[in-house]
């Protein structure tokens, strides 16, 4: 197997920015899949064509009936999917990196804008374009980018490229193999005479690995389509939520309407005065009074 380190630290980021179904997808692939086939993938399959006989000394009948019993070997079909597979992934980690570098570049320009004389309209006409583009990207306080808007789109479309690949790849693999491994091939291909039998090494022990191999690529499946319902699910929550924000009445007693839908209590008042008038003091008025 070749060195799959580069693709899982590609991968590897992509945790940072997915879902808790997305993580859980992303470690089957690692450990289930990618780690497991380059352990054990070589010494299984290894012999796959030296082992291949035939009953048959005709030169170049081994070959042709390894080829119709074996159209593309198990390991390299397996390889294809799983690079099929990641690459609606990878396609996902661009579109963050586009936008985390977007969102750097937005952060500086707004900085240099705000260090300009701020009474300069075409400062301020600058300054809320920038503002509108940035809160199209959604950013979290760990500075992680939350997955909205068009990086939503593009996560679901992900993760629906990745669920028609794996079903294509398991209906492939089905159609060009089956779910076992027989022992015995029978072939009649030119330049074979005659009818003949080929024998495959170890099939048991290769059954055994492409239903585990079956088994996981059903588990992954099964996880992207929960996933799809998940953001689904994330989707409408976060509508409804918006439309009660929308739809909920004004707060009573706020500061904007201090005076709405308040009780008053009036006390009764009498038609006539409410006290007596001053007296007068020495024949002097009370306004008298204060200037004596």
């Amino acid at each position: 197997m070749g060195d799959w380190g580069f693709l899982e630290k590609l991968l590897d980021q992509v945790q940072e920015h997915s879902t808790v179904v997305g993580k859980i997808w992303l470690t089957v692939l690692f450990i289930f899949r990618i780690l497991i086939l380059g352990l054990a993938g070589e010494s299984v399959w290894g012999d796959e064509q030296s082992d291949f006989e035939c009953n048959t000394a005709q030169p170049g009948c081994t070959n042709v009936c390894y080829d119709q019993a074996f159209p593309i070997s198990h390991i390299r079909y397996w390889v294809l999917q799983f690079l099929f597979v990641s690459t609606p992934t990878l396609v996902y980690l661009g579109h963050v990196i586009y936008l985390s570098r977007r969102e750097e570049r937005l952060r500086q320009k707004e900085g240099e804008l705000r260090a300009l004389p701020a009474k300069d309209p075409q400062v301020e006409r600058a300054l809320a374009a920038v503002e509108r583009q940035m809160a199209k990207i959604s950013v979290a306080e760990d500075g992680r980018l939350r997955i909205r808007g068009a990086l939503m789109g593009t996560y679901v479309a992900s993760v629906l490229c990745k669920s028609v690949l794996e079903a294509g790849f398991l209906y492939g693999q089905w159609r060009l193999y089956g779910w076992t491994m027989e022992p015995v091939f029978v072939c009649q291909r030119a330049p074979c005479p005659y009818l003949v039998d080929c024998f495959v090494s170890r099939p048991t022990e290769k059954t055994i690995f492409i239903i585990f191999m079956l088994v996981v690529g059903l588990i992954s499946l099964v996880l992207n389509l929960l996933e799809l319902v998940h953001l689904l699910c994330r989707c409408l929550s976060r509508g409804m939520r918006a439309r009660q924000g929308q739809d909920a009445p004004p707060t009573q007693g706020t500061s904007s309407d201090p005076y709405t839908d308040q009780v008053f209590f009036y006390l009764p008042v009498g038609q006539g005065p409410s006290s007596p008038p001053c007296p007068t003091y020495n024949g002097l008025s009370s306004s008298e009074q204060n200037w004596a």
